[in-house]
């Protein structure tokens, strides 16, 4: 078959490429712009960016081969590769990326005064040790926070578990002149419809 590639629609495309594009679907307006297939930065456009991707992906090859000069199929497929390959790797950074981020954000939550006030008071409280079980172990905080020197907010949820029983404690906290101060904090337990209340009396 003669190598009609970058002819635009006048190109033969071989049936062997005329399949799914991984790497147009990954890297969607990356891919396009090395493939000379601009119509990928539709992925600019809102609402038409979520349909883009799979268009890419299905029509991707077809697209490449019309648009670029290609030496031969085995070049196009090879190249296509790489561009999958690159996109897997990208995918992979970007989720471990967030990943990192979520668990930096959690662990500067987990050592903030707020919290360490409201766990404190969870592991003094003999009725939520008592339901739970000793000893507490608490999970991944999540929640909003805010600091500007003096003056604060934070509300923040974080999963609890004894030996007993696994719950969720609920913290709504206030800084003022420096010193935070719990203004709610309940414990849900599994199973349970009654929250415990711990805030300060």
């Amino acid at each position: 078959m003669e190598n009609t590639s970058g002819q635009g629609k006048l190109a033969a495309v071989p049936a062997e490429i005329d399949r799914w594009n991984w790497g147009a679907f990954l890297l969607n307006w990356i891919w396009g712009i090395g493939n000379n297939t601009y119509v990928a930065l539709l992925m600019f456009v809102p609402l038409v960016n979520i349909i883009m991707p799979f268009v890419l992906g299905a029509k991707g090859s077809v697209w490449a081969w019309r648009n670029k000069r290609w030496e031969s199929v085995e070049q196009f497929k090879r190249i296509q590769r790489k561009w999958a390959i690159w996109g897997i790797i990208v995918i992979v950074l970007f989720i471990c990326f967030f990943v990192a981020v979520f668990f930096f954000v959690s662990s500067a939550l987990k050592s903030s005064d707020a919290y360490q006030l409201a766990y404190s008071r969870l592991e003094q409280s003999q009725e939520a040790v008592s339901v739970l079980g000793a000893p507490i172990t608490a999970g991944m905080v999540q929640g909003n926070f805010q600091s500007s020197g003096p003056t604060g907010t934070a509300q923040l949820s974080v999963p609890v578990e004894g030996t007993k029983a696994k719950g969720m404690l609920y913290i709504d906290a206030t800084k003022d002149m420096g010193a935070w101060r719990i203004n709610r904090l309940e414990l849900e337990i599994e199973g349970r419809e009654a929250r415990i209340d711990l805030s300060p009396k």
